[in-house]
């Protein structure tokens, strides 16, 4: 039992402490999806007309914290942090520099909260038109005369 101890307290030495969902750790900047208000794409970040919105989620949920990703550049992350700053939100800069992530933007707790849907729904008009740009470029590509 004793050498067991001597071998976790090594690897723990050398590889850190153990974490549960590694993961999900690193997609949602550090903390678990269980705990997450609102995650925020790296996209939804750069558009500036999701303040008003996270603004009002942030209204309901002033005991929560914010999470940047500290990949993006800081003139996009800037109008969040004075966001969290009007509401005396405590933030944190996230930057994983062994892995990426597409979420830009998470508001969470430190406990489990299991909110179903996390994400903001992205303006539906957008997509449909980059689906078809690649469908007809793919089409143009390879169509029989």
């Amino acid at each position: 039992m004793e050498r067991t101890s001597v071998d976790d307290y090594i690897q723990k030495g050398i590889y850190g402490e153990k974490q549960t969902k590694p993961d999900e750790r690193r997609k949602f900047l550090g903390t678990l999806r269980e705990r997450i208000v609102v995650a925020i794409t790296k996209s939804q970040v750069r558009d500036k007309n999701i303040l008003d919105e996270l603004d009002e989620i942030i209204s309901s949920h002033k005991k929560a914290k914010m999470l940047l990703n500290g990949e993006m550049d800081y003139s996009y992350l800037s109008p969040f942090i004075k966001l969290a700053n009007k509401h005396r939100l405590s933030f944190s800069i996230v930057e994983n520099k062994q892995s990426s992530t597409d979420i830009g933007l998470i508001l969470a707790y430190d406990h489990a909260i299991d909110k179903e849907e996390i994400y903001l729904k992205q303006e539906e008009t957008e997509q449909p038109a980059a689906t078809e740009k690649k469908q007809s470029l793919f089409q143009k590509l390879f169509r029989k005369k």
